[in-house]
C-alpha cells in the first residue's frame, strides 16, 4: 500500500511560558479542543536537542472550525533561546502560520477590538485571496486567509492551521520537495516583484520569488476531512542575505519548530522520502516496521513519528496515530490501526472531540 497523507495535523510552536500561551490561542484564536496533554522527555530527537534527552511539555490543542491544529511546546529542564536576530522576511525556514476564516472582515474587527497586534490592513495576495497579518503574544507572525470551508461552525471568527510561508534559498528544489514529499503538485501562482500585500512585514518591501502551492487532490484517511486542504507558500528574498531561523538553536526553542503531517504506512514513506533524497533524520521506532515493533506513547495518544528537513533544513514531521482519546472523561480512545487507512472518520465522531472542550 501506498503511503497516504491526510493533512496538516499540527504546527509546533515553541513558547517560554505554556499556560499563557496556551491560554491566548484558545481565547484569541479559539484553539480550545487539546486531544494531547503530555509532560515527559524528549528522547527521540537527540539529533536536534544537543545530543541529550531534554525534558519538556507539549499540548497539542484544536480548532473545531477545521484545519491543523497546534503544538505548543516548551523546555522544562533548560532556558528556551530567542533568535539573537530580528526574524524577517525571507528568512530560512517558517516564517509565519497560516490560519482560515470564513469571516475575514469580521475576524479582523474582533481582532483589532481585542488589541492583537495587526500588520496592516486586509489585502489581497497575487491570486486575489483576502488575507492580513497579525502577531501573537509572542511575536509569532501568522496570516489569516480567506477560505469557506468550515468543519464545525463555531463561535470563533478563525478556524485552524491552513499551512505556512517558509522561506527558502532555492525555490525549484523547494517546488520539487514540497510536490513530490508532500503532495503540492499545484502552482496557484508563482510571481517575482515587490509586493504590496507584504508592505508591512519586517523587510517585506523587498524583491522575493513567491510561490504558492495547493494540492489537487483531496486529500485521505481517518482526519482528513478535519483537517481539509491546506497550502504552503515559498518566497525567497532578493538583494539580501537571509538567515536560518534556528540557526544555532535546538529544535523547541521559541518560534514554529515544525509542520506536522498525519499519515498512514510509515514504511512506504520512509522509502518514497529515501528515494526522493530526503531520508528521515529521526525515527521514533525504526523496529516498528518489524512484527512486534513500539510505539511512542505521548500520555494519551500513541503511534509512530519521524522527520526529515526540506532543502534548507526545515523541519517536516509525520505521525501515523496509532491511539487517539476521542471522549477524554468516558476513557474513549480510538485505535486507528484497525480501520481503512483510507476512508475518513465520520464527522460525528470526530465533532465528538469537542465534547473536551476547555472554557
Amino acid at each position: 500500500m501506498k503511503h497516504i497523507i491526510s493533512g496538516i495535523q499540527q504546527i509546533g510552536i515553541g513558547v517560554t511560558n505554556l499556560e499563557k500561551t496556551r491560554k491566548w490561542y484558545r481565547e484569541h484564536l479559539g484553539f480550545d479542543v487539546p486531544v494531547v496533554d503530555a509532560p515527559g522527555t524528549a528522547e527521540k530527537m537527540l539529533r536536534y536537542t544537543g545530543g541529550k534527552p531534554q525534558n519538556r511539555h507539549a499540548v497539542i490543542t484544536l480548532n473545531m472550525q477545521g484545519g491543523g491544529g497546534l503544538e505548543i511546546w516548551q523546555y522544562l529542564t533548560r532556558k528556551p533561546e530567542h533568535a539573537d536576530f530580528e526574524i524577517q522576511a525571507g528568512d530560512l525556514g517558517i516564517f509565519a502560520a497560516k490560519i482560515k476564516s470564513n469571516q475575514i472582515e469580521k475576524a479582523y474587527e474582533q481582532f483589532k477590538e481585542k488589541n492583537i497586534k495587526l500588520l496592516g490592513n486586509i489585502e489581497t495576495d497575487p491570486s486575489g485571496t483576502k488575507h492580513f497579518f497579525f502577531e501573537d503574544l509572542c511575536g509569532n507572525l501568522f496570516q489569516t486567509v480567506e477560505n469557506n470551508s468550515v468543519f464545525s461552525q463555531t463561535k470563533n471568527t478563525t478556524g485552524g492551521i491552513f499551512g505556512a510561508i517558509i522561506g527558502v534559498s532555492n525555490i525549484e528544489k523547494s517546488i520539487n520537495f514540497y510536490s513530490e514529499i508532500l503532495g503540492y503538485d499545484t502552482v496557484e501562482y508563482r510571481k517575482t516583484d515587490v509586493f504590496n500585500d507584504f508592505k508591512n512585514l519586517k523587510r517585506g518591501n523587498f524583491k522575493f520569488d513567491r510561490v504558492l502551492l495547493s494540492h489537487s487532490k483531496p486529500r485521505k484517511g481517518a482526519f482528513s476531512n478535519m483537517l481539509g486542504d491546506s497550502q504552503i507558500e515559498l518566497i525567497k528574498i532578493y538583494d539580501a542575505e537571509p538567515k536560518k531561523i534556528y540557526e544555532n538553536r535546538f529544535w523547541g526553542d521559541p518560534g514554529f519548530i515544525q509542520i506536522c503531517y498525519d499519515i498512514r504506512n510509515m514504511k512506504a514513506l520512509k522509502k518514497h522520502c529515501a528515494d526522493k533524497g530526503y531520508p528521515f533524520t529521526v525515527d521514533s521506532n525504526p523496529e516498528i516496521y518489524e512484527q512486534g515493533g513500539k510505539i511512542f506513547d505521548m500520555g494519551e495518544a500513541s503511534g509512530h513519528f519521524t522527520y526529515t528537513e526540506d532543502p534548507d533544513g526545515t523541519l517536516i514531521e509525520f505521525v501515523e496515530t496509532h491511539k487517539i482519546p476521542i471522549i477524554k472523561k468516558l476513557g474513549w480512545n480510538l485505535n486507528l490501526m484497525k480501520r481503512n487507512p483510507e476512508k475518513a472518520l465520520p464527522n460525528w465522531m470526530l465533532k465528538t472531540l469537542a465534547w473536551n472542550r476547555e472554557k
